[in-house]
């Protein structure tokens, strides 16, 4: 039997309530469209329209979630498949929750020696009460200000001026009730996508983003044909490697497996890497609901090589999704998962209990 009969019924899970349904709904197109020529049974799954309940009494046999943002990939969805013993592909409920809260991965970061930009967490209810200048002195100028918990740059803001940081706040307070400060790191635009999981994970060729005005926001990054993904990046071969290598354990501490992506900014003038948490992001999708990664195939194979290797791509991800994924499977884990999850758990509460 071919690996796509051996899939069953698979369906792409898309839209969504987030913020980023637009862009959910074209990551779900260009997913089951890949599926779709690979001669899998496919199907669209908008988990707004439908109540997820429906994907085991329509029989479907697993998910692979393209759903972008809240609800999607801050474990939500994952935990009601565990529930509903139906395989998805990426991350579990652990990893993906941590992964989507902002602060909670520079926590874990920082608590495993990893470098992250300095931050400050302003809470709704201290909105009012915030000495801006403190928060100035605290992390300087330029300063990103970005909700806590969201996706695809959405109220995210450069501040370059103290009079700007009001107007900042606003927009990123309205789309989280957690509103994350960052000192900015001006310099090189990376990303490094990962494959795999635990000891099996690896990185691909690092990214370079050049966005127009070095402003890589939710437009540049879906619906414009000017940013450049740049392949091969351009770096020295050895800064591109502890790039790699720094990504792959910024990946494996929190968890994840299948497939996501850490973006990276280098400091111009020491060269030094800080990662910057943005979720397991599934990748940006341009106007033909192919992703970027597709767009980043065509400058390096061209069109022709690019989509067959997408298509196998997709496929494959869909393959690995974990058999495990079942709610049954929680009880039957070996002893060593077992002990290195209640570590991590550990060290989540701990964090949860810590006044930022």
């Amino acid at each position: 039997m071919s690996a796509a009969l051996q899939l069953g019924k698979v369906a792409v899970l898309m839209g969504g309530r987030s913020a980023e349904r637009e862009v959910s709904l074209m990551s779900g197109n260009g997913v089951l469209r890949a599926l779709q020529a690979s001669g899998v049974d496919a199907h669209a799954f908008d988990p707004a329209e439908r109540d997820v309940s429906g994907l085991r009494s329509e029989g479907f046999d697993r998910c692979f979630i393209a759903l972008h943002g809240r609800y999607g990939e801050d474990g939500c969805v994952q935990g009601a498949l565990e529930l509903l013993g139906i395989p998805y592909t990426g991350s579990g409920v652990m990893a993906s929750s941590i992964a989507m809260d902002k602060t909670m991965t520079k926590r874990v970061w920082l608590a495993e020696g990893l470098s992250t930009p300095r931050y400050v967490l302003v809470r709704q209810d201290e909105l009012a009460q915030l000495d801006p200048a403190a928060l100035l002195r605290e992390l300087g100028l330029p300063m990103i200000v970005k909700p806590a918990r969201e996706g695809s740059s959405i109220g995210v803001s450069k501040v370059s001026a103290p009079e700007q940081l009001a107007h900042a706040l606003a927009p990123a307070a309205a789309c989280n009730d957690d509103v994350l400060c960052e000192a900015c790191i001006v310099g090189d635009e990376v990303t490094c996508p990962v494959l795999g999981e635990g000891d099996q994970a690896r990185a691909l060729p690092v990214i370079r983003i050049v966005a127009p005005e070095g402003n890589y926001d939710y437009q540049n990054k879906y619906f414009s044909d000017d940013t450049q993904y740049l392949v091969p990046c351009g770096l020295p071969a050895g800064e591109e490697a502890a790039i790699q290598a720094l990504v792959l354990k910024a990946y494996r501490v929190l968890g994840c497996r299948g497939w996501g992506r850490i973006d990276v900014m280098i400091d111009a003038a020491t060269r030094q890497d800080g990662r910057v948490p943005q979720g397991l992001a599934r990748g940006a999708y341009g106007d033909r609901g192919d992703p970027v990664a597709f767009e980043q195939f065509h400058y390096v194979i061209g069109v022709e090589r690019s989509r067959p290797i997408f298509n196998h791509l997709v496929e494959q991800l869909c393959i690995d999704a974990p058999a495990t994924a079942r709610a049954e499977s929680f009880i039957a884990r070996s002893e060593e998962h077992t002990s290195e999850l209640q570590s991590r758990l550990h060290l989540v509460c701990r964090l949860l209990l810590e006044k930022k």
